[in-house]
């Protein structure tokens, strides 16, 4: 008899976490509750379970009288967003270094297969989640209280940020996810050695690549192309 409302409930946090992750549903968008509940089958008690579990977790933040609202993305949260990022990635594969078991390593070297799949492919929302799945696992690893949910936090607005720069037509993007794919294989290796130093090293660098791609996708392109010759220049040659 319960089996099947879990299972529903299971469906819908999945569910939601993807569309999230992935931009289906925008930042800063308000659910509908009542459409929610129809969409998956589940009465709003156990809807409002997994609104609460979402919100933990820093998919939606809840208002009293205005429901389920996509976490934001702000300027705020983008600054703390690149304040954060390496120190909590660096902290992470360090201590992942360190703890992994044998089976945790398996189901990495198992993402990776699937994250260069979808490389291959030229799916973002695939590239995005499985990218996603592989820091995730890393996290596992470090089986750190403290810094998982901050990791997890980190991770959502990392996804959803590369959704919205990610273009696998590009060559520059090819060359990129070829450049990370390689990097999440030495991660592979350095943690199945145990190399601390190196592996948070590593993940510092995977982070820079990321902030190169960022910076590069908000930056205006005449930033960065020549602005030519000042009038008054040309004017002062004309009457000289």
């Amino acid at each position: 008899m319960n089996a099947e409302p879990r299972s529903k409930k299971t469906q819908c946090i999945e569910d939601l976490r993807r569309k999230v992750l992935t931009q289906i549903l925008e930042p800063g968008a308000y659910l509908d509750e009542t459409e929610l509940a129809e969409t998956y089958g589940i009465s709003r008690p156990p809807l409002r379970e997994v609104l609460r579990q979402l919100q933990g977790e820093g998919y939606v933040v809840l208002h009293e009288n205005r429901g389920a609202q996509v976490a934001p993305m702000s300027h705020k949260t983008l600054r703390n967003f690149f304040v954060a990022a390496p120190m909590i990635y660096a902290a992470v594969t360090r201590l992942a270094a360190e703890h992994a078991t044998p089976a945790q390593i398996a189901r990495l070297k198992d993402t990776q297969v699937s994250f260069r799949m979808a490389i291959a492919s030229g799916n973002a929302s695939d590239r995005a989640l499985w990218n996603q799945r592989f820091h995730s696992v890393i996290g596992e690893m470090a089986d750190n209280e403290f810094l998982m949910p901050s990791l997890r936090r980190l991770l959502i607005d990392h996804t959803r940020i590369g959704m919205t720069f990610y273009n696998p037509r590009k060559e520059a993007m090819a060359c990129v996810s070829a450049t990370a794919a390689d990097q999440h294989d030495t991660f592979i290796a350095l943690i199945e050695a145990g190399d601390a130093d190196a592996a948070a090293d590593l993940a510092v660098a995977h982070w820079e690549l990321s902030r190169a791609q960022i910076e590069s996708f908000v930056t205006p392109p005449s930033i960065q192309s020549p602005l030519g010759r000042a009038p008054e220049a040309d004017d002062q040659r004309g009457v000289a």
